[in-house]
């Protein structure tokens, strides 16, 4: 059932499987076995790279700046509306399989780069394709919040999608059409302020979606209290979150998605992973990926997070496994390796699995098998070689 059976020392697993017969047996003599990791917050469907964008911000272009010259998430939103369903879910498809390769086996999936029912709902149907075609894990986020659509006013997309898109997804969810997972929504000044921010995430919750949103980015919106007061099940970012913010997400169990590729190529200031850590709050990591945060790679997040932020290894490989999977609500089933979780497993060519985070960047000869459900979906042969 693609579920672990047990977990203990070799000798008393041998005995208590000795007349059973395995259909594959792999060597990990000298080698690390690790919980598949899991990627709290991606963008992975969009069409319109922003590399051109890369050489502003190098220049000292801010994010705001680039979003008010026309660039920004509004590039990727024209390109994303234009594309076909097909195109989409290639991409989708090859950026999930690298996902894969550098260790994710269970991925947080946002829509958003459509801000129009139409173009919103062709993000979630091919996300749903992904999840039912391929071995990876998805945990798929309806961000129909994610900007304001050109031509509307803030008030008037929080009543487009409350009125409008929350209703549809509803009835697709009851037709078994699209699984939606998680509500999320960019709160954040000159895009959704708090009043507008608290609607749609409780008109979601209201249809059983787990509020997991983008807070306290930019600039201290009071995102951490809001949430926390909400139930939230996660907040990503937290750049500018309060020291009452973090006491409240602590007390609410509100896990910390924080994103330590965004403060780097944005150039922010760092959260504040170590008083989040103190405080009690549950931290997790994501990678971001998205037009602005091109990064794959869960082990550089995890090596980011140590020198930038701060953090243990100890503490990034929870982050980046456990914690990231209560971040999605999957903590009982995904995360860690126990009996009756499922078998989402790493085997690294390394006798020390801090290799893992010490590479940096090095994944692609450390990583020898992927995977998922017990079953692998990804076996490096070069690792042998190495």
């Amino acid at each position: 059932d693609g579920c672990i059976k047990a977990v203990g020392p070799a000798d008393v697993i041998r005995n208590q499987f000795s007349g059973a017969t395995f259909e594959r047996i792999i060597d990990c003599s000298g080698k690390c076995v690790l919980p598949g990791l899991v990627d709290a917050h991606t963008h992975p469907v969009w069409a319109g790279d922003r590399v051109h964008e890369f050489a502003m911000k190098l220049a000292g272009a801010s994010y705001m700046e680039i979003h008010q010259a026309g660039g920004g998430i509004h590039f990727t939103v024209e390109h994303t509306r234009k594309a076909t369903e097909e195109e989409l879910f290639n991409t989708l498809k090859h950026r999930l399989e690298r996902m894969c390769r550098a260790g994710s086996t269970l991925v947080e999936c946002k829509s958003g780069y459509g801000l129009n029912l139409e173009t919103e709902l062709k993000m979630l149907r091919v996300i749903e394709r992904a999840k039912q075609s391929m071995d990876i894990g998805i945990s798929s986020t309806y961000c129909g919040a994610h900007a304001v659509p050109k031509g509307k006013t803030a008030t008037e997309a929080t009543d487009d999608i409350i009125n409008n898109h929350l209703p549809k997804l509803k009835e697709l969810k009851l037709s078994g059409e699209i699984h939606v997972n998680n509500i999320d929504v960019f709160c954040e000044k000159g895009v959704f302020d708090l009043e507008s921010t608290r609607r749609i995430l409780q008109a979601g919750k209201d249809i059983g979606l787990q509020i997991n949103f983008h807070g306290d980015e930019l600039h201290p919106m009071k995102s951490a209290e809001l949430g926390a007061e909400l139930g939230a099940r996660a907040i990503s970012h937290l750049e500018e979150v309060s020291d009452e913010g973090i006491r409240a997400m602590a007390r609410a169990k509100c896990a910390a998605v924080l994103l330590p590729t965004t403060a780097y190529m944005l150039r922010l200031k760092q959260p504040q992973a170590r008083k989040m850590l103190e405080e009690g709050v549950i931290v997790a990591l994501g990678s971001d990926f998205n037009p602005n945060a091109y990064c794959f790679s869960m082990p550089m997040v995890m090596h980011l997070a140590c020198v930038n932020m701060k953090m243990s290894m100890n503490e990034a490989l929870a982050a980046a496994t456990i914690n990231a999977a209560y971040a999605l609500g999957k903590s009982d089933t995904h995360g860690s390796i126990e009996t009756g979780k499922q078998g989402d497993l790493l085997i690294i060519n390394s006798s020390r699995w801090e290799h893992l985070i010490y590479q940096f960047g090095g994944h692609e000869a450390l990583i020898n098998y992927v995977i998922v459900k017990g079953k692998v979906i990804y076996h490096n042969e070069r690792c042998g070689t190495m």
